[in-house]
Order: structure tokens, then sequence, then C-alpha cells
């Protein structure tokens, strides 16, 4: 499709093509994220992920990922989202020690095709909620589950407080700590990463999703956060993104702290020894997570703002938000919510994948029939998927409907090809400077000269 769209401009493009193979990278302190790097494709352009997390938690074994159809791919990208956090989970995967299901690697790949036809890029997480089945959840296997015979119980009005069961805890550090389950959650990962490196809708991989742990006696829940961040949780990734380097050198690897960060508490996970890690944390409030209103006056979203810009800064690496999104998107303040929100993280993300693109009520980013649910349309906006060269600038302005990119064409060796993503409706975009632009429908596409000073501009109406 892409190839017929730019039939017409081959000779333009031939005039820009560069000299050579080559990229070159930037930082989001060419774009005003504070010194935080930016992610960035396999031709070096700056990368901005938009979209949403695609899941089905209620079917497995044969029936596994059969309510992810080519619809929502479809229908997502119809609306500007470029990108899916899709949900795998181990239990489906290796249902038997040692005994990787080809039908569920199947199931995977027919799914990413889907994207890939439809031009989204997706991330492979390896989901867990309250650990895995032998919890009555989905993700880590129940043979690979050791509670020492510590007791557990249901909490069907509160499922996260599940969590803090001691069993559940245990769990966790026997993940962590025992050998053999390292050795076979780096291999399952090995086994994914090997099928699906060369898949042109991978991304990344994030090896394990909201990591929990168990705590100690006399630790308030910040520092029992910190400690197995620290301790348990880094040394977990280093193996995992080893394993993962065994096959595949190229897709990033989304490196999640627990879920108490959404409270504002800065991570205590260390340095990840590998050279293309993203820190993804999720966005969450408690009180928004138990279907309460925004409180602007609390100050949540900035407190957290600077607490994940934290890591970012420290360790030099992109960050990307995995899960955000409150239960109950009609109450009275959040249609300020999602526009603060959204300000915040253009301000130091490469993007986001909101939870979750469903066709329904709850979290659902659209109804039955496919229309955005109350304020959810704010998370809409045009934006640069990529861009070939420096950002200068790159903001949009959602009380005017003016989305304004600057930035400096890459050099000879680097990529000509910068793409923008416009929301459905009807948006006007001009181009300065020595580029030219090819449109179709909500896409377009800007060419510039090597070294070129290129403004955009995207007005809506």
């Amino acid at each position: 499709m892409l190839r017929t769209t730019l039939a017409a401009t081959l000779v333009v493009a031939s005039l820009l093509a560069p000299t050579a193979a080559g990229a070159e990278t930037a930082t989001r302190a060419e774009t005003g994220g504070d010194g935080i790097p930016a992610l960035t494709d396999s031709r070096g352009r700056v990368v901005t992920l938009r979209g949403w997390n695609l899941a089905d938690k209620s079917h497995s074994g044969d029936a596994a990922l059969s309510a992810i159809t080519e619809k929502h791919f479809r229908d997502m990208r119809a609306k500007g989202y470029n990108t899916a956090r899709l949900l795998v989970f181990w239990d489906d995967l290796e249902p038997r020690p040692g005994q990787y299901s080809q039908a569920y690697l199947r199931k995977i790949e027919r799914v990413l095709d889907w994207a890939a036809k439809h031009d989204v890029k997706v991330i492979l997480d390896a989901h867990q909620d309250i650990f895995g089945p032998a919890f009555e959840s989905r993700g880590i296997p129940a043979w690979a589950t050791r509670t020492d015979g510590l007791p557990f119980k249901k909490h069907p009005d509160d499922w996260f407080s599940e969590y803090f069961e001691p069993a559940v805890q245990r769990a966790f550090t026997h993940l962590y700590e025992d050998e053999d389950l390292q050795r076979a959650q780096a291999r399952m990962w090995r086994v994914l990463a090997d099928r699906f490196e060369d898949h042109p809708a991978v991304f990344g991989y994030d090896p394990i999703n909201e990591p929990m742990g168990e705590m100690r006696e006399g630790e308030d829940l910040a520092t029992a956060a910190r400690r197995i961040e620290r301790d348990q949780i880094t040394p977990m990734y280093n193996r995992i993104a080893d394993a993962i380097r065994q096959v595949d050198r190229d897709s990033w690897i989304f490196v999640e702290p627990t879920p108490i960060v959404g409270e504002g508490v800065p991570t205590g996970m260390g340095k990840i020894d590998d050279p293309k890690v993203v820190y993804a944390p999720h966005f969450y409030n408690g009180t928004m997570e138990a279907g309460g209103d925004y409180d602007p006056s609390a100050r949540w979203i900035e407190n957290y703002e600077a607490a994940v810009t934290q890591y970012a800064k420290e360790h030099k690496v992109p960050l990307a938000v995995g899960e955000w999104g409150p239960l109950n998107n009609s109450l009275p303040n959040m249609n300020r919510f999602y526009r603060e929100a959204m300000a915040s993280l253009g301000r130091y993300s490469s993007g986001w994948t909101g939870w979750e693109w469903c066709y329904g009520a709850g979290y659902c980013a659209v109804d039955a029939a496919g229309a955005f649910r109350a304020n959810k349309e704010l998370t809409a906006e045009p934006y640069a998927e990529a861009v070939a060269g420096r950002v200068r600038s790159d903001a949009y302005d959602a009380s005017a409907g003016a989305y304004r990119l600057e930035y400096e064409a890459a050099g000879r060796r680097g990529s000509r090809v910068t793409e923008l993503s416009l929301p459905e409706g009807e948006w006007k975009v001009a181009v300065t400077g020595k580029a030219v632009s090819v449109r179709k429908g909500q896409r377009v596409w800007v060419y510039a000269v090597p070294g070129a000073r290129v403004v955009v501009t995207v007005n809506h109406g």
C-alpha cells in the first residue's frame, strides 16, 4: 500500500535519497525532554509511540488470542495510533516444563501479521496478574509457582490486594531466586525472541508485567518496592536481556518497575546492562483505579512525572508508559485529567500505550460501535511517528487544535523520510523549508534535503 501511495513521488524521493546507509540518533534534550534519550528506529529516526494494549485474558489453550482480530489493528490505525502492546502468557506458551506450544506461537504470529498489514508496531508483553493460574489468574505457569504451603485467599472486591497474600509474595521470591526458574524464564524469552525477531511488526519486548515481590517484616510498601527492584528485579531483567540478545540484537527491551511508582515513588531499579532499554512504568492512581475522580489539587501528575523521569535521566534511557487510563472516564474532572496527562506525557516520554483497546465499557477506549468513549478522544492528537533528523520542537496545543514540528533534517547518511499521523477529522498540513510532503488520508510523509530546517504545521478544520 505504501509503495502505491508514494509512487508519484519517486522522482523527488530519488533526488533526496541518502548517499550511504547510516543512522543518526537524537536525545529528548533536543525535544525539550531534559536529557532523556529518544526512542529510535532501525533507520535512526526519532520515534513516538501512541497506542493501546490488546488483551485477551479470558481465552487460553486452543482458544488463546481468539478475542483479538484484524479489526482491532485496522480501527486503531484509522484513529491515528501506531502501537499495540500485545499481552502474551507464559502459561500458554509453556504449559509443561520445556514444552513450548507451537500452536500458540502461530496464534501470536497471526496477530503480528495483522499488525504489520496495518503498519502498527507491537511490543510483546509477558503479562501476569496475581502471578498466574495457581491463583486463578494468568501469567507464570502453575508448574513454576512455589508457595511453600503459605496461604492464599481471593479478594473479589479488591483484586490488587491479592498481591499481598503470603503465597503470592513467596511465589515471586522463588521466581527471582530459584536458579531453575531463572533459567526457565530466560529460555521462555529466548524462544519468543527467536521466533519473532525478524517479524516486521515487532518493535520490542516487555519481560514481565507489573512485577511485585515479598515484603519483609517492618518494611513499608515503598521501602520494600525499592529493595525488590534493586535486588531481584534488576538481576532478572539482566538475565532476560542476555537471553534475548542471543537471538535478537535489535529490538528494544521495555523494563517495568513495580506498580508502586504510580503513586509517585521513584524506583530502586538499577542499571540494565543493555544498549536498547526503555524504562516503561505504568501510570495509575489508586483513587481513580477504584473508580474515583481526578483531584488536580493532589498534584499526582506532577509527582508522577518527577518520579519516573528520575530513572530515565540517571540511566540515560528512553521512557515510554506501558499502561495508563482511569476506570471511569465520565466523571466531572476527567476531561481535565486527560488534557493534563497528555501534556505531561508529551513533555518527557517517547510515547505510551493506554489500557485498553476494546469495544465496550470499563477501561475500553471505544464502545461497541467503535466510537470513542467519554474523553478518550483527547488521546488522539497529531504527532510525528518518526522524525528523520534532530527535533528542535514538537508540541500540540489542544485548545487551538494546532500541532507544530520543527526539525533539522538528517545529514547525507541519514534517512530522508519523516512520518506524521493525524487523528480522524479535517486537518490542514503545511510544510516549509527544503522539503516536500505526500499525504494519504491520515498519514503524511515529508521528504527533506539533507541538513534542511523544516517546519511542519497541522491545524484542525
